[in-house]
């Protein structure tokens, strides 16, 4: 039997101490609460139950008795997380749907191995073997310690530049060996997403000034790894790096307490790994700044024609050009999915909801969720 779920990727790179694991199991822990599973249109389910709860633990852990999980070393994980819409249709208009639920595949990538050598042979085949493994991904988080840019102030440079730096060197000690035969590689993270982690050691800064902190401070750096990003992947121009920014915390940490309900963007994770590839994807195609066979698979791999189905409902129900998309899904008329906002977005949503057309009501809200992230000042999408 075919499978009904689609599946999204993302990558999430941080030095050691950065606090990725502390993140996954916020962004787990909060979609367990009550008021979360009785207010989403959607269930967040691991698909792993050991998983479950060791997420869960880490979360209550950090809830009821703030304490923070044990640092992790050296150890790859991914996580996959089932969207599951409540989706109570009968069967037949649920086939009419192009799927039927989500899937959050969340890499965590050891920063240890870009920070420092490995300690031989099978370390390195590791790291190899981890890398090969997020390929997949169409998004990216290189998260930014907002503790480590504190431990710096005035002179935030110094950490900065560190920090990207190790990474372009990390990332070329891997390219002879992830590109076979000097091949460019289709299968890359082409969204590399700018992101202050612990943001709320930062409260005064929001992400314009984070943006603009990592420009003035280390833009060559940036400059530079891009161009190594570049140097893996066919078609370059297809590729955003520097270009996105947001700010994340996964809790309010105090001296003996921790507010796991005080967050910042961990909300827009699903958002960001579902609809910037739609959005980015349909804006290269339509800019001709990828090849068609290539934008075809592109397209494909962001789910772009069975979201755009599922952004605007059944065939027929809205009216004018934007009812005729599904008999004309190309990217200039995706490209005019992917930018619906502000008014006719709720309304849109408002519809799917009324007619518990849960699919379409969680795409749209994960619209809307961007549209706020940025009015808040704590997301911001790149302009290109």
């Amino acid at each position: 039997m075919q499978s009904r779920e689609q599946e999204q990727h993302i990558a999430v790179f941080g030095e050691s101490g950065s606090g990725k694991t502390v993140m996954v199991s916020s962004f787990y822990g909060a979609t367990q609460e009550q008021h979360y599973l009785q207010k989403s249109l959607f269930d967040v389910v691991a698909d792993s139950a050991e998983q479950h709860r060791q997420l869960h633990q880490t979360y209550l852990g950090m809830k009821n008795s703030a304490q923070v999980p044990d640092a992790t070393r050296f150890s790859s994980t991914s996580y996959t997380f089932s969207i599951k819409l409540k989706d109570t249709v009968d069967s037949k208009t649920r086939m009419a749907k192009p799927f039927d639920a989500l899937r959050l595949v969340w890499h965590d990538y050891p920063g240890e191995w870009f920070e420092q050598d490995v300690s031989g042979a099978t370390e390195a085949q590791d790291r190899v073997g981890t890398f090969k493994s997020l390929l997949g991904s169409d998004v990216a988080l290189l998260l930014v310690d907002g503790q480590r840019l504190l431990d710096h102030s005035g002179e935030e440079e110094k950490y900065l530049k560190a920090l990207l730096t190790s990474f372009r060197r990390g990332l070329l000690s891997l390219k002879g060996q992830l590109l076979e035969d000097g091949t460019l590689l289709r299968k890359f993270p082409r969204i590399w997403i700018m992101a202050l982690s612990k943001s709320d050691l930062l409260p005064n800064l929001n992400v314009y000034e984070f943006r603009d902190l990592l420009i003035e401070k280390a833009r060559d750096e940036i400059d530079q790894l891009h161009r190594v990003l570049a140097g893996f992947v066919e078609v370059s121009e297809a590729l955003s790096f520097g270009e996105d920014f947001v700010l994340l915390s996964s809790a309010k940490f105090d001296a003996d307490k921790i507010e796991v309900t005080e967050r910042v963007g961990l909300e827009l994770i699903l958002p960001m790994a579902a609809m910037l590839p739609l959005q980015r994807h349909a804006r290269w195609a339509q800019l001709k700044l990828i090849p068609g066979k290539l934008g075809a698979q592109l397209l494909t791999k962001a789910k772009t024609l069975a979201m755009a189905a599922a952004l605007l409902g059944e065939k027929g129900r809205l009216p004018g050009r934007m009812g005729r998309l599904l008999s004309r899904l190309d990217p200039d008329l995706v490209d005019q999915v992917a930018k619906l906002a502000g008014d006719k977005l709720r309304d849109v949503n408002s519809e799917a909801v009324a007619k518990r057309d849960y699919l379409a009501a969680t795409l749209t809200r994960f619209q809307l969720d961007l549209e706020e992230g940025e009015e808040k000042q704590i997301l911001f999408r790149s302009r290109r």
